[in-house]
């Protein structure tokens, strides 16, 4: 006898697949969106504070030790730093093919001479820069962008070389040059944090916006009148500066160091970069911490020259 086939052990048969039932008049019934997973948290800026911190110290240690020495020792300090600006300006206009042997060799040449000579000295470097500029020109195979190649050397040794040069003249100034060194270092930082903390605190206009969108007029004043206020407090200090000529000093050291930022801003946006470098770590490179310093340090030696002495 033949019996129906049955289904086979260990099966199930799955039950039909039921229809959603939806209530009259209302549309079809919508899934639950997925939770995503929440991003991870952000780094504490705590630690952020810590890192830079940690890479500010040794540099601050670093400049205290070599304005202490004086001498050669600073002299051979500053070269050192022209050389590292220098380099980070090249690598930034590489496009250019700068020359940085002849920009290195009239950083080196500028100090020394800064050192052991006078201005009359500076300016016979400054000179013998051209001949070497044009010895290596005509050496290369290919003469296309020379002119470039000339300005931006030479851009780069008035612009990083000259500045370095003359804190060296202003530490060699007899009996107050140390001091002044600090003095002006001290202006040009307090007027830069000062800056940065009345713009967060108070700015609401623009000072730059296509160079530097976040300098405000606000943060102008209040880094002016932080920065003038520092030096004549500074000149409390120090019987050998007067309080009218540590003022003025002051205002104009704090009148210059946000235009050698901005300068150095306009640099960096025509070259396409944010930050010159990481020498100083977290901070960025040489020329973002020290572009106010290559403005107020030249003018620091010529207005001690005309007020000390």
């Amino acid at each position: 006898m033949d019996f129906p086939p049955r289904p086979e052990q260990g099966r199930q048969q799955a039950p039909p697949a039921r229809r959603q039932r939806r209530a009259p008049g209302r549309g079809p019934a919508r899934r639950q969106p997925r939770r995503r997973a929440a991003p991870p948290a952000p780094p504490g800026r705590h630690s952020e504070t810590i890192a830079r911190v940690g890479w500010a110290v040794p540099w601050i240690v670093f400049a205290i030790a070599i304005v202490a020495a004086g001498g050669i020792v600073f002299a051979l300090a500053m070269i050192g730093l022209a050389w590292i600006g220098l380099a980070e300006l090249f690598r930034m206009a590489r496009r250019y093919r700068p020359m940085p042997l002849v920009a290195f060799a009239a950083a080196a040449g500028l100090g020394l001479a800064a050192h052991y000579g006078s201005q009359y000295q500076m300016v016979l470097v400054g000179l013998a820069t051209f001949p070497l500029m044009f010895a290596i020109a005509a050496a290369r195979p290919a003469r296309a962008g020379v002119t470039a190649s000339m300005a931006m050397t030479t851009f780069g040794v008035i612009w990083i070389g000259l500045p370095f040069a003359h804190a060296v003249l202003l530490r060699d100034l007899p009996l107050h040059g140390g001091a002044l060194v600090i003095d002006v270092l001290v202006g040009t930082f307090i007027t830069d944090t000062a800056a940065y903390a009345g713009g967060r605190l108070f700015g609401s206009r623009r000072l730059a916006p296509r160079l530097s969108p976040n300098k405000t007029l606000e943060g102008l004043a209040v880094g002016f009148v932080g920065g003038t206020l520092a030096l004549w407090f500074a000149g409390l200090y120090q019987d050998w500066l007067s309080g009218v000529d540590a003022l003025l000093i002051g205002m104009i050291v704090a009148a210059l160091a946000p235009i050698g930022d901005l300068f150095a801003s306009l640099v960096k946006r025509d070259l396409d970069v944010k930050d010159t470098g990481n020498v100083f770590g977290p901070h960025g490179g040489l020329l973002d911490r020290l572009d106010a310093v290559l403005f107020t340090v030249v003018a620091g030696y010529y207005l001690a020259v005309a007020l000390v002495y």
